[in-house]
C-alpha cells in the first residue's frame, strides 16, 4: 500500500539561505524512503536564494510568477512558468523572484549516496544588490 505523507507547516526561509520573504512547503522530506528531495518554494518580489551549490545538481521548475537565476560568472536569466532549469553538480548558483514580481518553483533534488560524506547543500555569501541588479542580459 501507498504511504500518505503529511503535509507539514510552511517554513519561512532562513536568513542564512535567503534575502527577502521567502517560504517553502516540503513535499519530499529527508529521512524517507526516497532519496530525491523536492520543494516548492515561494518568493516575495526581490526576494532570492545565496549563491549555493548541490553535490548532486539541482532541478528548478517554475510553477508561477518570474523569476532570475545565475550561475556564478553567468549572466543572469529571465525564468517563467513551465522552464525547467538544470544546475548541475557543485556549480555555484543563485535563483529568486524578479524585483516587481512573485515567483514560486519546485526545486528538486537528490541526497546524497549512501557513504558519501558532506552536505547535500553548501551556502556561501549572499547575493549583494549590484550582483542581483546586473541585467545586462535582459
Amino acid at each position: 500500500m501507498s504511504e500518505i505523507l503529511k503535509k507539514p507547516e510552511s517554513a519561512k526561509g532562513p536568513a542564512e539561505w535567503f534575502t527577502g520573504d521567502v517560504w517553502f512547503d516540503v513535499i519530499a522530506p529527508s529521512g524517507g524512503p526516497q532519496q530525491g528531495r523536492c520543494n516548492s518554494v515561494h518568493f516575495a518580489p526581490g526576494a532570492r536564494t545565496a549563491w549555493h551549490k548541490h553535490a548532486n545538481g539541482q532541478l528548478l521548475h517554475v510553477t508561477e510568477g518570474v523569476g532570475l537565476t545565475q550561475v556564478r560568472g553567468g549572466e543572469i536569466v529571465v525564468i517563467r512558468p513551465g522552464d525547467t532549469v538544470w544546475c548541475p553538480a557543485d556549480v555555484w548558483h543563485w535563483h529568486g523572484a524578479a524585483p516587481d514580481r512573485f515567483m514560486t518553483h519546485l526545486a528538486v533534488w537528490d541526497s546524497l549516496a549512501e557513504g558519501r560524506q558532506g552536505p547535500e547543500t553548501e551556502w556561501a555569501e549572499h547575493v549583494t544588490d549590484t550582483e542581483y541588479n546586473d541585467r545586462r542580459s535582459s
